[in-house]
């Protein structure tokens, strides 16, 4: 998974210098009903009674390339630009990060939990084994 941040120190072409930029995801907007090739696939297809173009189904990647739009905050600026980054499967802006002191917290509390649960089952096993019944020891 990636972690991007949702503001980004970077060149502004605009302004000439690094500047913070706004990160957002980019989206494929709408397709248009009026462009030369859907309008000619709808001709074709009308009055057809049947499918005139093959369509393709042998998809082979199983990811997207993600693409960031970066957008100048500088008030007199506001310059857009894409920016694409690697394939992955799942990307998440301006997630939360693990702090140290969490990822510390985390291990403490585990070892404490597998100490006590090997504790308590190392005597138990030994205050029945030594003060149970007969039947017990078994």
């Amino acid at each position: 998974m990636v972690t991007v941040p949702k503001t980004r120190q970077t060149f502004c072409k605009k302004c000439g210098k690094h500047q913070p930029h706004k990160v957002t995801q980019y989206k494929k907007g709408k397709d248009s009903l009026y462009v030369q090739g859907k309008r000619r696939y709808d001709r074709k297809q009308s009055g057809s009674g049947r499918q005139t173009k093959p369509i393709f189904w042998k998809k082979a990647k199983t990811t997207k390339k993600i693409v960031l739009r970066l957008e100048c905050v500088e008030p007199n600026c506001g310059s857009k630009r894409m920016l694409a980054i690697k394939r992955c499967k799942h990307s998440e802006l301006g997630g939360d990060k693990k702090r140290n002191s969490q990822v510390i917290q985390f291990f403490f509390f585990f070892f404490f939990f597998f100490f006590f649960f090997f504790f308590f089952n190392f005597f138990s096993t030994f205050f029945i084994y030594f003060f149970g019944t007969e039947r017990d020891r078994a």
